[in-house]
């Protein structure tokens, strides 16, 4: 059993958090691979779902979208229903056709964000992808190229507001680090604050050949 499978048993052992669900936040700041991180967890947890905060924050309302995420997400969830939300087209500018979110025994939500203080009370474990802003910010201005640089100056000056007022990071249970080949993942401030039990683990990716 490598280690990325220990934190996805440990993650399915957590008493549900939302209704019957074991609701995993994914944040971190934007570009510090939050996306690629929560896909290949939620493939070890065998398809766990995974709700991407892009699809409910819009050009207008980066932040703006806890309302949203209750009334399309959580409350069916905690109910043991199947939640419908409406992806936001950022090339069309409008919300498109809902889709279904299973509650399956751990759903995954990854975004900047994700920990904020109303939604932490509905989580089981608070991830918190460990990468200074600026090297993250670098990365997804080179991710996305120059034509997307007005956009990268008025998202970073949003999310230094957002983390300002309402930091996820104190909160978070674990903190995962990316290095050479992989990850790694250390006790977050909650942990060593004394609130919960978490082991370092280490995780690497399979190299190809």
């Amino acid at each position: 059993m490598n280690d990325l499978h220990r934190l996805a048993a440990e993650l399915r052992t957590l008493p549900p958090s939302c209704g019957p669900v074991r609701l995993i936040a994914v944040d971190g700041h934007a570009g510090s691979g939050k996306s690629t991180f929560a896909g290949r967890l939620a493939d070890t947890l065998g398809g766990a779902p995974v709700l991407h905060l892009d699809d409910l924050a819009t050009h207008d309302e980066f932040f703006a979208w806890t309302e949203r995420l209750r009334e399309q997400v959580t409350r069916p969830l905690s109910r043991g229903e199947t939640a419908h939300y409406a992806p936001y087209d950022w090339y069309l500018r409008r919300f498109g056709p809902r889709l279904p979110l299973e509650p399956e025994p751990v759903v995954l939500i990854e975004g900047v964000g994700a920990g904020r203080r109303t939604l932490r009370p509905l989580l089981a474990r608070l991830l918190w992808m460990e990468m200074d802003a600026d090297m993250s910010w670098a990365r997804g201005r080179h991710r996305d190229g120059p034509a997307l640089s007005a956009f990268w100056d008025e998202w970073t000056a949003e999310e230094l507001r957002h983390f300002a007022d309402d930091p996820s990071r104190p909160f978070a249970d674990t903190l995962v680090r990316q290095c050479q080949g992989g990850y790694e993942w250390l006790p977050g401030p909650s942990v060593t604050a004394g609130s919960h039990q978490f082991l370092t683990e280490r995780y690497r990716l399979s190299q190809p050949h």
